[in-house]
C-alpha cells in the first residue's frame, strides 16, 4: 500500500433499515496532490463513501487507510489535522461573526480556553484572503449569501490547513458565476498549495473543466474511475446515468462540454 495516500479497499456498508448494500466492495485511490471529482446519481453512495473517510461513519467492513494508517487508529483530533470538510448544508448560531466561523478551523490544534497564536491568525487571515472573503470578516455569518456562505466554510477549511480537503456538492445551490469562483479557488490550492481535493460534485462541465480523475459511482459501487477523458465518455455516461449525452471537445480550454439527449 502506498505512503502518504489515501487508500480504500474492499469498503462495504449497509445501513441497518436497508437490505441493500449502500457502498458494495469499493477499493479506490487518492493520491497526495490529486484534484479528484466523485459524480453519480443520487443514491450512488458518494456521500455515504464520504462520511466513511471522515469517520462519520465507523468502518465495519474493509479498510480505509490515510498515509498508510488505519482511520481508526487516528484520534479525531488527528484525523482533523490531515482531512478537512467543507459540508454541503450547516447551521450556525446567528451571533458567530465570518472571523469566527473561519478561526473555528483552528480548534483541532488549539487546548481548551487557549488564545490563538500569531500563526493561527496568519492562517486565518490567509485562508479569507484566498476565498475572497476578508472584507466580510465583521459581518454575522447568518445575514451571508450562499455564495458568500459557501466561501467563508472553505476559507474555515483551508485555515484548517490540511494536506486533504473534501467538499460535500460545494457548488449545487450557488449561481454559475459563485460556481466559478469557487472551483477556481479549489484549483489554486490544488496547484499552488498542493491540496488534495477531493469534491463530490454534480456538474460534469465544471468537473471536467477543473478535476484530474474521476470516480464515477452506481448502485454503491466505483464503476469507473480515473482520467477524465478516460471516464466521462458516451458510453460511461450512459451505463450510469440512464441517458445519452453528446460530448463536444472545448477548443480554448482542456475539457469538455456535455449536452444530454432527450
Amino acid at each position: 500500500m502506498d505512503n502518504r495516500n489515501l487508500n480504500i479497499e474492499k469498503l462495504c456498508w449497509q445501513a441497518e433499515d436497508k437490505e441493500k448494500y449502500i457502498l458494495n466492495n469499493i477499493s479506490g485511490r487518492f493520491k497526495e496532490g490529486g484534484f479528484y471529482g466523485i459524480l453519480g446519481p443520487n443514491g450512488s453512495g458518494k456521500t455515504s463513501l464520504v462520511r466513511h473517510i471522515l469517520r462519520f461513519i465507523d468502518v465495519k467492513h474493509g479498510l480505509i487507510c490515510l498515509d498508510n494508517k488505519d482511520i481508526k487508529d487516528y484520534s479525531r483530533k488527528e484525523l482533523a489535522c490531515s482531512i478537512s470538510f467543507v459540508p454541503q448544508n450547516v447551521n450556525i448560531d446567528v451571533s458567530f461573526t465570518v472571523y469566527d466561523i473561519v478561526a473555528m478551523g483552528r480548534n483541532p490544534y488549539m487546548k481548551r480556553f487557549q488564545d490563538l497564536s500569531q500563526k493561527d491568525r496568519d492562517l486565518i487571515n490567509h485562508a479569507m484572503e484566498v476565498t475572497n472573503c476578508a472584507y466580510l470578516k465583521d459581518k454575522a455569518f447568518s445575514y451571508l449569501s450562499g455564495g458568500e456562505a459557501q466561501r467563508v466554510l472553505v476559507a474555515r477549511a483551508i485555515a484548517q490547513d490540511t494536506k486533504y480537503l473534501i467538499l460535500d456538492e460545494p457548488i449545487s445551490h450557488l449561481d454559475i458565476r459563485y460556481q466559478v469562483e469557487l472551483m477556481e479557488t479549489l484549483k489554486k490550492l490544488n496547484e499552488e498549495e498542493n491540496k488534495t481535493v477531493i469534491a463530490i460534485l454534480h456538474d460534469l462541465n465544471l468537473s471536467s473543466a477543473y478535476c484530474k480523475e474521476i470516480f464515477l459511482m452506481k448502485d454503491g459501487k466505483v464503476y469507473v474511475e480515473g482520467s477524465v477523458k478516460d471516464v466521462l465518455t458516451e458510453e460511461n455516461l450512459k451505463a450510469v446515468y440512464d441517458i445519452n449525452f453528446e460530448i463536444h471537445k472545448m477548443k480554448s480550454k482542456n475539457s469538455m462540454f456535455f449536452i444530454p439527449v432527450v
